[in-house]
């Protein structure tokens, strides 16, 4: 995997750890701002994809003071989880990694107790997956 990339894997078909941590974002009070069915896109594309969902949501509250102090982390948010079917047919998740924000970008260095509470977070949406 990437640099800076978390992975874990899910017990339920792709579709149902997207609701599952979906839910489970909801309920800590974030935004959904889209679920992107990348393979309902190949297929109308005319292409075979496995299942291959992403879920972009987020918090104002905790995303905005990042985003003021290194404007192009933007491009990072707001989150995301990456849910796919690998090869094997395990539903993988993948979700970057808030430490990795302060490797890329030096300016929200000063912010890392905001970006572990990001982490915990965000591995917290992945463990309701047990």
């Amino acid at each position: 995997m990437a640099v800076g990339v978390l992975t874990a894997a899910s017990q339920y078909p792709v579709p149902e750890t997207v609701d599952r941590l979906a839910a489970a974002v909801r309920m800590a009070g974030n935004t959904i701002f889209a679920r992107i069915d990348h393979a309902a896109n190949a297929a109308e594309a005319g292409l075979a994809m496995p299942p291959t969902q992403v879920l972009v949501f987020g918090n104002g509250k905790a995303g905005t003071p990042l985003m003021l102090a290194a404007p192009p982390l933007a491009l990072d948010l707001p989150l995301r989880f990456l849910v796919w079917q690998s090869g094997d047919g395990t539903t993988r998740v993948a979700w970057n990694d808030p430490l990795y924000y302060a490797a890329r970008f030096a300016a929200v260095q000063g912010h890392e107790p905001q970006l572990v509470a990001m982490r915990r977070a965000l591995a917290g949406f992945v463990a309701s997956l047990a």
